[in-house]
């Protein structure tokens, strides 16, 4: 088998002409500016971008790490991945031919990044261990191992990216883009939903829950949006997440331990039996679900989550009967009084969080000797 001895080795297997790059694209127009698409292999779009930091944000650590662990569930385990494409800006560079439907750019000329920045940095830092491994795996004479990392090499620069190119727009038109793309409230359509993040545990677990146990018909969940909730939902697909992480972490979903991509089966069924069983006890103690009841509102879900975790968990394994007898105390607490004045608005999301996880904890640790009754506790 032909190995790869280096960059310019992989890039030299596809056409160029001459000091040209040449991309076969679609004119169109967005938004009122001239764009072109194209699916590019890594190989070639790693040779015609550049990032501007006068646009772009600084790059955020943990997000290209995600990335990069996603990307190697494709080279390590064959796993189908998917990317959002890459949006670029010519700012003047190259040239499009209509009548090839061709856009040409010389070997020097650069597009600079608009969104897509961290999909990229993984890319290529994925790209740099492999090609580090490799020469060390030469060195060494392991012949299989080069042969292996010949392979995801390939497979990495031939990976098929989409991409969109503004060709009329200027560095101020870049960074109002960036900002829309990226802070503006969007809704995305169900399939989607379901590609993104679909192989890390509590992703797969929320979904599931949704879609095959009978007691979340009863609190309905927006699984179909990116993040906030259509109306007639009372949880959004982005807070379940969360709650799972509380129940069995005792965490808020930035700091979640377990949300890796490698699980048995066996694990997520008796987790989802768990979380059945636990969202089963919330309704036998609180009031009928509904959006506006405040014991069913976001940061109050969350605190139970952070409280309840520390009960079931007493003997470092999910129990149902200490969880069963701690939600016992539920039906006790007037949740008018958790928050005073304006505190519900004006204190930051997590103060909230923490300020009803407390109040409920104090309360129970107070009051759970007089109030839980022989009678409440055999239910």
């Amino acid at each position: 088998m032909e190995t790869v001895n280096s960059l310019s080795d992989l890039l030299s297997g596809h056409n160029q002409s001459g000091t040209f790059i040449d991309i076969d694209a679609q004119l169109a127009q967005t938004f009122g500016q001239t764009t072109l698409s194209a699916t590019i292999p890594m190989n070639r779009l790693f040779s015609i971008y550049e990032v501007d930091l006068e646009v772009q944000r600084q790059l955020i650590p943990k997000n290209v790490s995600m990335l990069v662990d996603y990307l190697l569930l494709y080279l390590d385990h064959g796993q189908n991945i998917y990317f959002p494409g890459i949006i670029l800006s010519a700012r003047g560079a190259g040239e499009y031919d209509r009548s090839t439907s061709t856009y040409r750019l010389q070997t020097m000329e650069k597009c600079y990044v608009v969104d897509g920045q961290h999909r990229l940095e993984a890319f290529k830092r994925v790209m740099e261990m492999l090609q580090s491994n490799l020469a060390r795996a030469k060195d060494r004479r392991e012949f299989e191992r080069v042969q292996e990392l010949t392979e995801k090499l390939k497979k990495l620069y031939s990976f098929p990216m989409s991409v969109m190119i503004y060709l009329d727009i200027n560095a101020k038109q870049e960074r109002q883009l960036f900002s829309d793309i990226n802070k503006l409230p969007r809704k995305i359509a169900g399939n989607l939903a379901m590609l993104r993040e679909q192989r890390r545990f509590y992703h797969v677990m929320a979904t599931r829950l949704v879609q095959e146990y009978p007691v979340m018909n009863q609190l309905p969940t927006d699984i179909y949006s990116e993040r906030g909730k259509s109306e007639g939902y009372l949880f959004s697909y982005s807070l379940l997440i969360e709650l799972l992480v509380g129940v069995f972490e005792g965490r808020l979903k930035s700091g979640a331990r377990h949300n890796g991509y490698h699980f048995t089966d066996i694990a997520l069924k008796e987790h989802l039996e768990h979380a059945a069983y636990y969202f089963e006890c919330l309704l036998d103690v609180l009031p009928e679900p509904e959006p506006g009841a405040l014991c069913w509102s976001e940061n109050i879900q969350i605190a139970l989550a952070l409280f309840l975790h520390e009960e079931a968990f007493k003997s470092q394994q999910f129990n149902k009967y200490t969880l069963k007898y701690a939600t016992r105390i539920l039906p006790h607490i007037d949740w008018e009084d958790i928050y005073h004045g304006d505190e519900k608005q004006r204190l930051p999301r997590r103060s909230r969080i923490m300020k009803a996880y407390q109040y409920v904890k104090d309360f129970y640790q107070e009051k759970h000797n007089f109030l839980i009754t022989e009678q409440e506790d055999a239910g």
